[in-house]
C-alpha cells in the first residue's frame, strides 16, 4: 500500500485535530493503564467588569494534575492572583485524588513563581524556545 501524502493544516484544522488526538491518546492510555478518570481542569478571575483578568486549565487523570496554561494579565501580575489560582487547582486535583501536580514554564516567565509555591524543578529542555529553556516542575499532595 502507497502511504498517502501528509495533508498540513490550517489554525482551524490544527484545533480539530488537537481535539481528535487527544481522545484516541486518552482511549490508548486507558485501555494500557486501567485509568479512566480523566476530566478536564480550569478555572478563571474576572474583573468587576466581566473580563478574565487569570486563567488556568489542564486536567486530571491517573492520580496527576497537569496544569498545561496558567496566566495572569499584565497589570493584575504581582497582586496573589496565580498564587490563588494555583492554589485553587491544587484544591480540586487533591479533591480528585491526585498525588502531584506537573506543570511547564519556560525561563523567561515564572520559574521562581512555582518554586517559590513549592514545585520542584525536575527537567530542562535547552532551546526551547531558542536561547531560552522549558522547565517541567513538580509538587507532591496528599490526596483526600
Amino acid at each position: 500500500m502507497k502511504t498517502p501524502p501528509v495533508e498540513l493544516c490550517d489554525e482551524k484544522e490544527c484545533v480539530e485535530v488537537e481535539a481528535f488526538l487527544v481522545e484516541r491518546i486518552y482511549e490508548f492510555n486507558s485501555q494500557a493503564t486501567g485509568y479512566f478518570d480523566g476530566k478536564l481542569l480550569g478555572g478563571q478571575l474576572r474583573s468587576e467588569a466581566g473580563e478574565v483578568i487569570a486563567a488556568f486549565n489542564g486536567h486530571t487523570w491517573g492520580g496527576c494534575c497537569v496544569i498545561a496554561h496558567l496566566w495572569v494579565h499584565e497589570s493584575q501580575r504581582g497582586r496573589g492572583l496565580g498564587r490563588t489560582l494555583l492554589q485553587a487547582a491544587e484544591a480540586e486535583a487533591q479533591r480528585r485524588g491526585c498525588e502531584q501536580v506537573v506543570l511547564s514554564t519556560h525561563t523567561f516567565q515564572a520559574p521562581a513563581f512555582y518554586e517559590r509555591m513549592g514545585y520542584k524543578r525536575q527537567a530542562v529542555v535547552l532551546g526551547q524556545p531558542k536561547g531560552h529553556a522549558n522547565v517541567t516542575y513538580v509538587k507532591r499532595i496528599e490526596a483526600l
